[in-house]
């Protein structure tokens, strides 16, 4: 596989490593993926602008009513093209949970339901935060832009300042579970 780490530069296209379509086909059946079995020679891979936010994209030629007639009649979907964000060169892992995740759309499961997101986690698992390096440096990106908040402990009256992404589960003064009246 192209970019994962190894040294490669993202100045090539991404590639489906090897078997990889083999076992979305082992997971996936017809009804619920209909361009699974068109997508060896419809779909093209690249990667994102270095500017891109989304870690990937999946683009298809055709209009959304287009797409449903062509699902409807299990034809090719036409040309799909998924895009990856070069920062994912970086984290196989995550690079592999993101191409699954599209390639999942690309085969014609466009939901983002409790089904895909199962698929996605058998297929290729994401990585912990403590695995990788990428989801760290993400995260703290989220922080950094987080203002300071203050929070006073209901039970004891203790004040603190801390960023936090949620609330806090105990006081860090007196133990006793968080509660903010």
């Amino acid at each position: 596989m192209a970019n994962t780490g190894t040294g490669i530069g993202t100045e090539e296209a991404p590639e489906i490593p090897e078997g990889l379509l083999d076992e979305l086909r082992e997971n996936l059946d017809e009804d619920s993926a209909p361009f699974l079995r068109h997508l060896g020679k419809h779909l093209r891979l690249e990667w994102l602008p270095t500017e891109e936010s989304r870690l990937g994209m999946t683009r298809f030629e055709h209009d959304p009513n287009e797409l449903f007639r062509r699902r409807r009649l299990r034809v090719a979907p036409g040309p799909v093209t998924i895009g990856l964000n070069p920062i994912l060169a970086e984290d196989e892992k995550m690079l592999l949970n993101t191409l699954v995740h599209e390639l999942l759309h690309a085969a014609g499961l466009l939901e983002h339901d409790g089904n895909h997101q199962e698929l996605v986690n058998r297929i290729a698992p994401p990585p912990k935060l403590s695995e990788s390096p990428l989801l760290r440096r993400m995260r703290q990106e989220v922080l950094d832009n987080m203002p300071e908040r203050q929070w006073i402990c209901g039970n004891c009256g203790y004040s603190w300042e801390r960023i936090r992404v949620t609330a806090p589960t105990r006081c860090p003064k007196c133990a006793r579970p968080f509660s903010s009246n």
